[in-house]
């Protein structure tokens, strides 16, 4: 197939996955409103939700074949140990400051807009009591939340497996990528030695990646529509009506993030234009909001990043899977919006060292959280914990989440690719200088 034909191919399967998308989305509102008949819900169960859990099945079950491999071999590209520390150092101080700059645009967004002024009531919902009931057993006491997450220190340890078999089986990318960086320097150092070994990663690759095309051209699409028509049947649009201004909040956080930042970084470090970054990248950005999973994402990621970013797989394959696990930036914007929120609800003005706190544990927080539904929220729970605010307020928005997850995992795994991308320009401009120097 020729570079113009791959090119025809993904616009396809683009515009084949927006219109699932969509479909689901006018579908699934429309039977929101009919979502007490059993036939809706049967619908709903049966076809919705199995259509889509397959797709999403169908990519996790790429997600470690494709981690693996393509780590191993994006380190025996690079080559050099060195490189590959320095590249993992930018990678992760980027990673840390868009964060940082996403949760201080939302929390600045949140508080121009004060979505919870004057809406006190809304703590005294059911949806309170259940969710403190539910999650925290009726308490919501430092403790309860300390025992449901994970701490800086036990991250740092955790990222070394005990056993990598137990790792790839929970999906710990963490773990996963630290075991893949051990096998590649280790092939590095033997590389005269084991062409065959390396010969067959690279064949490997090229299987692993046919099976994810596949999975992409003839279920993407379907699948898309599966997971969008069950969350909007689920949730729709009725839910937004209380708390329409968290949502708008949120969304033009999320926004100004995806254009301003990533815009910028596009523009001004790798020296691209940002309507072309989207219109590559916009595969892997579908299916990122049908799925609102990170980690399901990834290997279209990886595909869309070296085939149509062209960014070399050495880089592409260590920044955008680390990003899946430490870079959050979506996610880090519902918490900037979600605490300002419940903050007004609760009557309290957050003071300007809490709202750094907010920063700075948020920011810590993200790394190592797993890239799959919902945990946003989770993380949500201690930083709301850290500043002396009830998390059992989460049950408010708990309706909504799940379509604000979708958006926000867009931002996230564009974030990954911007990152990659700027690296890779940073790549490309020190080797330059190096031939140059040689002449």
């Amino acid at each position: 197939m020729t570079e113009k034909q791959k090119m025809s191919s993904n616009k396809k399967m683009t515009y084949s996955i927006i219109i699932g998308l969509v479909l689901g989305i006018i579908i699934g509102s429309i039977f929101n409103l009919y979502y007490d008949m059993s036939f809706v819900q049967i619908v709903d169960q049966y076809i919705f939700t199995v259509v889509g859990q397959i797709f999403l099945n169908l990519i996790f079950m790429m997600v470690v074949p494709v981690v693996f491999v393509s780590i191993v071999l994006g380190v025996v590209n690079v080559g050099d140990p060195k490189k590959l520390g320095s590249i993992g150092i930018k990678t992760i101080v980027m990673y840390l400051i868009t964060t940082a700059v996403a949760i201080s645009i939302a929390m600045t967004v949140a508080n121009i807009l004060d979505p919870g002024v004057g809406k006190g009531d809304l703590l005294n919902s059911s949806e309170v009591s259940e969710y403190r009931e539910t999650t925290f057993g009726g308490e919501t006491n430092v403790e309860n939340i300390n025992a449901s997450t994970q701490t800086f220190d036990q991250t740092l340890i955790s990222i070394i497996p005990k056993n990598i078999i137990e790792a790839m089986s929970t999906t710990n990318m963490l773990q996963i990528i630290a075991f893949s960086v051990f096998i590649g320097i280790a092939m590095i150092a033997l590389k005269d030695k084991i062409p065959t070994v390396i010969r067959l990663f690279e064949e490997a690759e090229k299987v692993i990646m046919l099976i994810v095309m596949s999975i992409m051209k003839y279920f993407a699409a379907i699948g898309a529509f599966g997971l969008v028509a069950t969350a909007f049947t689920q949730a729709g649009f009725g839910a937004i009506k209380s708390l329409g201004m968290y949502f708008l909040c949120v969304l033009l956080a999320l926004l100004i993030h995806f254009c301003l930042v990533y815009g910028s970084m596009v523009k001004f470090l790798a020296k691209k234009s940002f309507i072309w970054f989207v219109k590559g990248f916009a595969p892997a950005m579908t299916v990122a909001f049908s799925t609102s999973s990170s980690n399901a994402v990834l290997p279209i990621s990886l595909d869309s990043a070296q085939k149509n970013l062209k960014i070399r797989e050495s880089i592409s394959s260590f920044v955008q899977p680390l990003g899946a696990t430490i870079n959050m930036d979506g996610t880090a914007i519902m918490q900037g919006v979600a605490t300002v929120f419940i903050a007004q609800l609760s009557g309290i003005d957050l003071t300007l060292m809490q709202m750094i706190t907010v920063v700075v544990i948020a920011s810590i927080a993200s790394i190592g959280t797993a890239g799959v539904p919902g945990v946003g929220l989770i993380m949500l729970a201690m930083v709301l914990t850290t500043i002396g605010l009830d998390p059992a307020a989460i049950g408010i928005i708990i309706g909504i989440d799940r379509l604000l997850d979708m958006t926000r995992t867009l931002v996230n795994v564009t974030g990954d690719a911007a990152v990659a991308l700027v690296i890779d320009h940073q790549e490309d401009l020190k080797e330059g200088k190096k031939i140059t120097a040689t002449r």
